[in-house]
């Protein structure tokens, strides 16, 4: 078998998402920033992923954001593309334009730079959202990530969490 130079932890769970989805027939997409990509590659690694994963969206800077997933100009320049409020309206396109049951999004800031003081590097904010729930019920949450551990793991944590929330059985976003 070939090496696909993602982690094992990231395949294996990526394995659970197809497997648990596929079961109940759900299908899903993925919204993008600080992974850059790195969500969709592991779920895209597990034959028969095509069954449930539908779409993934890397808008990595604002202008894709805006273009692709309808998150609001006023949004980003109000509270940051680093944000409970992007972050949603991230999930909430992902979820619009992609037609699936189930949306998340990613977005942070995975370092060395672009940290400030009241986000700094290992910020990073997810958000899930799901066909026929009420889009003014926000599910979104920030985690810290250990910046020291470095742009790579703070990215694969980041992957990790999100393919998390993707299982049919994923606890709300917020708690522990």
């Amino acid at each position: 078998m070939p090496d696909s130079g993602l982690s094992p932890d990231l395949v294996a769970q990526a394995k659970a998402v197809i497997t648990a989805n596929r079961r109940l027939g759900r299908t899903v997409a993925v919204a993008e920033s600080c992974t850059g990509g790195l969500v969709s590659a592991a779920l895209t690694e597990i034959a028969g992923s095509s069954e449930v994963f539908e779409a993934g969206f890397i808008t990595y800077g604002n202008a894709a954001k805006q273009s692709m997933l309808g998150v609001n100009a006023e949004v980003l320049e109000t509270f940051g593309a680093v944000s409970i409020a992007t972050a949603w309206a991230m999930a909430q396109g992902a979820l619009k334009r992609s037609g699936c049951d189930v949306a998340v999004a990613i977005t942070g800031v995975a370092g060395p730079g672009g940290g400030t003081e009241k986000k700094p590097v290992g910020t990073v904010v997810f958000a899930r959202a799901c066909k026929g729930e009420d889009p003014e019920n926000v599910v979104a949450d920030i985690r810290y990530f250990e910046h020291n551990s470095g742009r790579s793991d703070i990215r694969r944590q980041a992957a990790l969490c999100a393919l998390e929330l993707l299982m049919p059985d994923a606890s709300p976003l917020g708690t522990p």
